[in-house]
């Protein structure tokens, strides 16, 4: 190879990292500095850092959408009402094992429509949470330790249960 060609070819990879180091150092462009997150306003000091600001009730609401719930009519909840009094009658009433089918035909739905919480141990009917429905209406009720019992017509979440997700991680 002659003498000239292997200058050439040895010249090539500093011409090409000099091309490459002029294009890093161009004064036009200015350099972005790193950004993060903006501190609480009382957490600021005296003078605020360079930030992305965000909400974090925001935040969190959007976590929390899934337990959001799908609107329904008046006529919805007029025509669940009898199974919300009859869900009353069930959860009002003596306690035995067959809380959930109980209250699935209180509420006119087969056994596996009905989402059951038991909310600690002791008398089974007590601290307990039942929701079922058809659709977009869930008829839901709650008994609380001391034996108070609750009911609510209301549309399912968006991730389509009647009981809210009980989240957490």
């Amino acid at each position: 190879m002659p003498r000239s060609r292997r200058r050439f070819l040895a010249a090539v990879p500093l011409v090409l990292l000099a091309v490459v180091a002029a294009g890093c150092g161009n004064a036009e462009r200015p350099r972005a500095e790193p950004q993060a997150y903006c501190p609480l306003p009382e957490e600021q000091g005296p003078t605020p850092s360079p930030c992305i600001p965000f909400d974090w009730n925001q935040r969190v609401a959007e976590n929390h959408a899934y337990r959001d719930r799908i609107s329904i009519t008046a006529e919805q909840q007029e025509a669940a009402a009898p199974r919300a009094k009859a869900l009353t009658a069930v959860l009002g009433g003596p306690a035995d094992d067959g809380l959930g089918a109980a209250v699935a035909e209180a509420l006119g739905v087969r056994p596996e429509q009905i989402e059951l919480r038991r909310q600690g141990y002791g008398v089974p009917a007590h601290g307990v949470l039942v929701g079922g429905g058809e659709g977009r209406v869930c008829v839901n009720g709650e008994v609380d330790g001391a034996g108070h019992v609750e009911v609510e017509i209301v549309g399912r979440t968006l991730e389509g249960t009647c009981l809210p997700g009980e989240g957490g991680h």
